[in-house]
């Protein structure tokens, strides 16, 4: 672990549906699903920000592949690499991972310029 960059030593996914959560959460020699007891109000994503992790999201699960998949040992970033489907960003390791999602997910927001035109 100590290889790894400090504060992207593990990921993890939480899954949204119309009934509640669902936390996905691979650690060492065992999978852990949890569905958790809180309503589908409840803002899980900013529950975790405010507890210090990174979050990146919401993205929709992926399709399933169509083909074999390749061959990677099971790890915490290869299973969040398989929820997210075949679209997924290559990587091996927790930080690498955050790093292409967050390239690829964007958020645009809205600017307001001081200046508002005369009507």
């Amino acid at each position: 672990m100590r290889l790894l960059r400090p504060g992207f030593r593990h990921c993890f996914a939480g899954l949204q549906d119309e009934s509640g959560w669902t936390v996905v959460d691979p650690l060492s020699g065992r999978l852990l699903v949890t569905r958790l007891a809180v309503g589908p109000e409840f803002d899980l994503p900013g529950f975790w920000e405010r507890a210090g992790c990174r979050v990146l999201g919401p993205f929709e699960p992926g399709a399933p592949a169509r083909c074999l998949p390749s061959v990677v040992p099971l790890s915490c970033v290869s299973l969040c690499r398989g929820l997210l489907g075949p679209g997924a960003p290559f990587a091996v390791t927790p930080y690498a991972l955050y790093r292409r999602l967050k390239k690829n997910f964007r958020i645009k927001e809205n600017v307001l310029d001081e200046e508002l035109t005369e009507l």
